[in-house]
């Protein structure tokens, strides 16, 4: 066996435009954009959120996540829209994984799924692990699986669609994608756990992070933050007509 020789890999800044919901010496809360991948990965070592961030913040960033992810506490989907924290420093990063960890870190969604769903909400209790065949994808599954926990409630019914508010007990990978299908509502526009083709003109699925809950890692205030719903989750609610609740 060949070890190849170690690269050293680096991430540049990048002068991206952020849109920051709030902001201080320990943590920043941004809102992304749909369409932005988180960190750098392969195929995506530029354009990211960490790039705009280390040109934003420079070296204050925390270094817990490595250096490909500084700052970045939990992750969205490139696909999803909405509210992320990053910690400037390491106490704070610490500070926020505790709260995620003891689900005291509130994380609110919306998103519209497909067909009517009849109550007015529910929860879906189902643990979530590696698809058994398809290896990228993430399954409701008793095999190598965690628990999975998410609450929702109807915010308004349409035609062939729902209006819906999700909040995440747990923060699985693909978590409220995989949970809405699961019971046979996927999200509108997923092409991975939904259909295939595009749907009322989205480039992804229509799932924005709306709201977040925390524990300021300083000063021990409650903060309550929250963003509106982009152009593209407006545009699809118009193109679905008149709620028929």
């Amino acid at each position: 066996m060949e070890v190849p020789e170690s690269e050293n890999l680096q991430v540049l800044p990048q002068n991206i435009p952020l849109d920051i919901i709030f902001e201080d010496d320990d943590l920043i809360v941004v809102n992304k954009p749909q369409g932005m991948v988180v960190h750098p990965a392969p195929g995506h070592f530029e354009g990211t959120l960490v790039n705009a961030l280390m040109h934003h913040c420079g070296d204050s960033l925390s270094g817990i996540g490595g250096v490909l992810r500084p700052g970045i506490v939990h992750r969205i989907d490139k696909d999803t829209s909405g509210l992320i924290i990053a910690a400037k420093n390491d106490f704070a990063h610490r500070f926020l994984s505790r709260q995620l960890a003891d689900r005291s870190l509130s994380r609110v969604y919306e998103t519209i799924v497909q067909g009517r769903v009849k109550e007015v909400g529910g929860t879906v209790n189902a643990p979530i692990g590696r698809h058994p065949t398809h290896r990228k994808l993430m399954a409701v599954t008793e095999k190598n699986s965690r628990p999975a926990v998410t609450h929702y409630e109807v915010i308004n019914r349409y035609r062939d669609h729902t209006h819906l508010r999700c909040r995440l007990e747990t923060g699985r990978t693909h978590q409220i994608r995989v949970h809405m299908a699961y019971i046979g509502h996927p999200v509108l526009g997923d092409p991975v756990y939904g259909r295939k083709k595009s749907q009322k003109g989205l480039d992804g699925q229509c799932l924005h992070a709306r709201q977040l809950k925390f524990v300021h890692p300083r000063t021990g205030e409650h903060m309550e933050l929250s963003c509106d719903l982009p152009e593209y989750f407006i545009k699809a609610l118009s193109r679905l007509g008149p709620p028929e609740n």
